[in-house]
């Protein structure tokens, strides 16, 4: 035998062992025996009958809980043995509130006592009101978008989404009486990080941990987030191979579209908006990482992620709004999709780490994807060539090149703010040959540049 999440053993009495007890009784319940020493022997009690009496009063009137306080016998020697029941209703000792994780005790402070006390009520984060935010504040397009995404998906009927607004998210569980939840802001509001500091993304391309060459941040509502996110991946930081079957022109990116999806929509929807940290996404030369400032639910570990397991959204109000808009599954599938489609495409599966602070997806590159080094864009190499198949006589085509100039305009016409050595990892030229051609765009009156050199931006002019 020897300590758990259930059993914990101390040589002798002392007061301040009743957060012991107000753990136990916050969590799964428990049994704290008074006389055994850290290794579990047998050490006894001196003055057991005294505290037979003692203690049963002492945690009702410090603790407010009634507890069994048993007489122990142990190879001749006293122990006394306290049995806490789990309690539905938080129990704190002097204003403290305790919990028993694992064969641990931990104070709740901050948020993570905001979370305990919300889940004794029956309630979770997500569905809190948010006094003076009105509908009218949400975005018009982001619930008009939600519509269009949720009549597709049909998990919503036409009847509906065809309702006012307020009736709308009045459906989807999204307001408390004439108040929004902290769900609705965040999905629908254009501006989530007013309310929540830290609800956007971040994402920075790294040649190490200390080499950082340029970054992005994504922010807006929710669902914005994420195909906004998408989007930059595949144009600025993952470099897709090119090969052709028969006439057909195919790109692949080093993670399947599927799978990349569901790794950054299960951390939009799981995450610990409350920590004030954005989800950042690291993208290397061999590997992208995404790491989610969230939770697991209580006693989870990542086997539990990687096995048939239920649908226990850290979120369940954005979670469902998810659902509805045909974004996720409400199975608890989300892991065992980006399996199936990395395995499907033949490419590595992805390691789940959790940690204290976190949960960290990794994405390790297939090595003929390594080889292309970093920076979006699309590339063929020999090995792509080496997969073309032609299904007819007819001989693969040679695309005719686009020049650089025009290569330049492309993309500054996007990124207007990238500098030009992001602009020539993106179109894989030299840093000297796009400075050339920018200089000449620039004498051409095709290109200007606006403001300081560092901190200006690019202006295409026809």
């Amino acid at each position: 035998m020897k300590e758990s999440q259930c059993i914990e053993w101390k040589a002798s009495w002392r007061d301040d062992y009743l957060r012991w007890i107000c753990g136990f009784a916050n969590a799964d319940g428990g049994v704290l025996v008074i006389g055994r020493d850290n290794q579990g022997g047998a050490v006894g009690v001196d003055n057991a009958r005294k505290l037979m009496e003692e203690l049963p009063n002492k945690v009702r009137d410090l603790l407010g809980i009634v507890v069994d306080v048993n007489l122990q016998q142990e190879n001749g020697k006293e122990l006394i043995e306290i049995v806490v029941e789990p309690y539905p209703c938080p129990i704190s000792y002097r204003g403290e509130y305790h919990y028993r994780s694992g064969s641990t005790k931990q104070e709740l402070k901050g948020a993570a006592l905001d979370r305990f006390l919300l889940r004794k009520q029956g309630r979770h984060w997500d569905g809190v009101p948010v006094p003076h935010v009105a509908v009218g504040d949400l975005d018009a397009q982001a619930l008009a978008h939600f519509r269009k995404q949720a009549l597709k998906s049909q998990r919503l009927s036409a009847e509906i989404l065809e309702e006012p607004d307020r009736a709308l998210l009045g459906k989807l569980h999204l307001m408390e009486g004439d108040y929004l939840t902290r769900a609705a802001t965040l999905v629908f509001h254009p501006e989530p990080e007013r309310f929540f500091t830290g609800a956007y993304i971040k994402i920075g391309f790294f040649e190490s941990n200390v080499d950082l060459r340029y970054q992005d941040e994504v922010h807006g509502d929710l669902l914005m987030q994420c195909d906004r996110t998408i989007e930059i991946l595949h144009a600025k930081y993952l470099k897709a191979l090119i090969s052709y079957e028969g006439l057909q022109r195919l790109e692949t990116y080093p993670i399947p579209d599927p799978a990349l999806r569901e790794a950054l929509l299960n951390a939009v929807v799981h995450k610990d908006y409350a920590s004030g940290i954005p989800i950042q996404i690291s993208v290397y030369p061999d590997k992208l990482m995404i790491w989610n400032p969230g939770q697991l639910p209580p006693d989870w570990t990542v086997e539990n992620l990687l096995e048939k397991h239920s649908s226990e959204p850290f979120n369940p109000d954005i979670a469902n709004a998810f659902f509805r808009a045909g974004k996720i599954e409400a199975w608890g599938r989300g892991i065992e999709r980006i399996l199936e489609s990395c395995a499907s495409a033949d490419v590595p599966v992805p390691q789940l780490r959790h940690e204290k602070t976190g949960l960290w997806t990794v994405f390790p590159f297939p090595n003929e994807q390594i080889d292309l080094g970093g920076g979006g864009g699309t590339t063929q190499t020999e090995k792509t060539r080496e997969k073309t198949r032609v299904e007819t006589p007819v001989e693969t085509p040679v695309e005719t090149p686009v020049k650089t100039p025009e290569r330049i305009l492309a993309v500054l016409g996007t990124h207007p703010d990238w500098t030009l050595a992001q602009v020539a990892q993106a179109i894989d030229k030299s840093l000297s040959a796009v400075e050339r051609a920018a200089r000449k765009l620039v004498e051409a009156g095709l290109l200007r540049h606006v403001g300081p050199r560092k901190a200006g931006h690019w202006e295409v002019l026809k």
